[in-house]
């Protein structure tokens, strides 16, 4: 169904949308062969070990995050006028699906945000389903972005519905701050479904300190989290990496180094680069010598591209996917230039 606004030719030129394919090394036949379908999480495939195959596939340890916002979406959509949450839906579920087609050959894992999509109502959740449903179609990993936490069988309910019923998340963001029986249904459910979970550690917003940098028996609140979210991802390690991952912020590069420290079991989930403010060297210290263990998330940065004069250079309306292509390029080039993900490029 046409989408107001929008034209019904492809959002940019093919010859367009590769511009810098050429200028990357292509991937081992074996390891696309291993990432185009991929199936949901099992307990036989564990989600560390399908991150760490998706990011040596892809040589990169980039995240895209998926935020559509009505006000930030490429004027081409025709999103600014719409006010039913159907219509707008549908905006969303095409804008982001457009967005898989840019990055899933350059990136091994998305991440929706789902509040993007709840925002809308039902309409959005929809909408949500269609996009993880696209990314896996396109050979991508998904972390839903929820943030959830609760107790008793309502957690267990939230990891059944993200971790293993109908969404089939391979991961999902959790809220600790509940206590250790929050967490527990959670991981759980990952090590039964073979998905992760990102517990919060120390998060890259301004006001983190507020309750995180608190000091408790000669520590901080984010260090003894660190030290719960290590000793589940040890437990759950069937080799380097366990089922369950940190969320640590790029705008933190000290705490951030002394967490990859603490925490040598534990995938590390770094959001902030880019518009928030982190830079590729406030998150070297994420990594471990050969470039795994953390992923590091842009979302605004790439996605609304075409908002970025430096990015958006020459192009039509139409074309903002061109847009995105060239900065989840730059991101890629960034990161390979001055952190450890050096050692992915091969």
């Amino acid at each position: 169904m046409p989408v107001p606004g929008r034209p019904s030719q492809p959002a940019c030129p093919a010859d367009t949308l590769v511009i810098h394919a050429a200028t990357r090394p292509p991937i081992p036949h074996h390891l696309a062969r291993a990432m185009t379908a991929p199936s949901k999480p099992t307990a036989a495939h564990p989600f560390a070990a399908r991150l760490a195959t998706a990011i040596a596939a892809r040589r990169t340890p980039s995240c895209i995050g998926l935020d559509p916002r009505r006000e930030s979406l490429p004027p081409a959509l025709g999103a600014a006028g719409i006010d039913n949450p159907k219509a707008l839906a549908d905006i969303f579920a095409r804008f982001c699906r457009d967005v898989i087609d840019v990055v899933a050959p350059l990136v091994p894992i998305v991440k929706p945000q789902l509040a993007c999509f709840e925002a809308i109502g039902p309409h959005g959740m929809t909408a949500l389903a269609d996009v993880i449903a696209h990314a896996r179609s396109k050979g991508l990993l998904v972390l839903a972005d929820g943030k959830r936490g609760d107790i008793g069988s309502t957690a267990e309910a939230y990891a059944e519905g993200w971790l293993a019923g109908p969404w089939a998340a391979d991961a999902l963001t959790v809220n600790p701050y509940l206590g250790h029986d929050s967490i527990e249904p959670f991981v759980k459910t990952a090590e039964t479904r073979g998905a992760g979970i990102f517990v919060l550690v120390k998060t890259s917003n301004p006001g983190s300190k507020d309750f995180q940098d608190l000091v408790c028996d000669g520590k901080t609140n984010y260090e003894h989290v660190a030290g719960s979210v290590e000793a589940l991802a040890a437990r759950t390690a069937g080799g380097r990496f366990g089922a369950v991952g940190a969320v640590v912020g790029a705008t933190w590069p000290k705490q951030l180094d002394d967490l990859r420290a603490a925490m040598p079991h534990t995938w590390l989930l770094v959001p902030g680069f880019g518009r928030q403010g982190g830079r590729a060297s406030d998150v070297r210290g994420a990594f471990d010598a050969d470039g795994l263990g953390a992923l590091i998330v842009s979302a605004r940065d790439v996605i609304f591209a075409h908002a970025r004069p430096e990015m958006n250079a020459g192009l039509a309306a139409h074309q903002w996917q061109t847009a995105v292509d060239r900065a989840c390029h730059e991101m890629i080039h960034r990161l390979a230039a001055d952190t450890p993900a050096a050692a992915l490029q091969g």
